[in-house]
């Protein structure tokens, strides 16, 4: 069993329990569920187009920052040209939490990514009443079906979605209701970046859709490589995150790049 179905396997006992404890309709009571998201179709256009993300740890690289708060860093994203915020909420594995993104939401004024595993409908009203604007959908952990059904309630919900593939086999969980295609620069099932292999995917998109890089941008001449091969947006986390300070390591790189 690799990485993947590990955390798939642990995420439906935790929605399993979730469900148990919490109803949909007590979801659509919570504070944030009626409010008015925001599009990050929008803001890619007008901001720096990087997805900054908040990430405590990861499964491949252990502890990454866990000594500094969310607001803190999603503050300094957002001031310094954030497109949107990614925020880990998985727990088990990358040691986040929906209040990662309840403790920033009414201080942050560009979309919130909520980064999970979405694997059941129940959790697409989680991130709605947490007050996420994105979902992340995963073709690795997904049938093409479950990502048109999936990417149908998103909608009624009024999140976009952003879709994840890493494989020329994965191009068949595209379909025409899709908001963002992302090319994940990493395996999932084993971590090897190979950031020509996503370039060489991107090719093969349906012409006209926006489409992000994801994971492995380890430097400057990394986003500009991609950047030139026509990526209109960029997440983006360890980079900023394994530093003392990611608001500053940030900014610093946004400069740079967009010299």
């Amino acid at each position: 069993m690799n990485i993947l179905d590990k955390i798939i396997e642990r995420k439906r006992q935790e929605v399993k329990d979730s469900k148990s404890k919490i109803s949909v309709e007590q979801l659509k009571d919570s504070e944030f569920f009626n409010r008015e998201t925001f599009s990050l179709k929008e803001t890619i256009k007008t901001k720096s187009g990087i997805i900054a993300e908040y990430k405590r740890q990861s499964p491949s690289k252990g502890i990454i920052n866990n000594q500094i708060s969310p607001l803190e860093v999603t503050s300094a994203y957002e001031k310094f040209g954030a497109s949107a915020i990614s925020i880990l909420t998985d727990k088990d594995f990358f040691g986040g939490s929906f209040n990662d993104i309840l403790s920033v939401r009414n201080h942050i004024q560009i979309p919130i990514l909520r980064k999970d595993f979405m694997i059941d409908e129940y959790q697409f009203y989680e991130a709605k009443s947490i007050g996420a604007d994105v979902i992340l959908l995963i073709a690795a952990c997904l049938s093409p079906q479950q990502v048109s059904e999936f990417t149908d309630l998103a909608h009624q919900l009024n999140l976009e979605v952003l879709l994840e593939i890493h494989t020329e086999e994965e191009l068949k969980h595209i379909n025409k209701n899709i908001d963002f295609v992302g090319i994940n620069n990493r395996n999932l099932k084993d971590f090897k970046v190979d950031l020509q292999h996503s370039v060489n995917l991107k090719n093969q998109l349906p012409e006209n859709i926006l489409s992000i890089a994801e994971s492995g941008i380890y430097n400057e001449e990394d986003f500009r490589f991609l950047k030139e091969k026509g990526f209109d947006g960029f997440l983006m986390g360890e980079y900023f995150m394994k530093n003392e300070n990611p608001g500053n390591k940030f900014r610093e790189f946004v400069s740079n790049v967009t010299i």
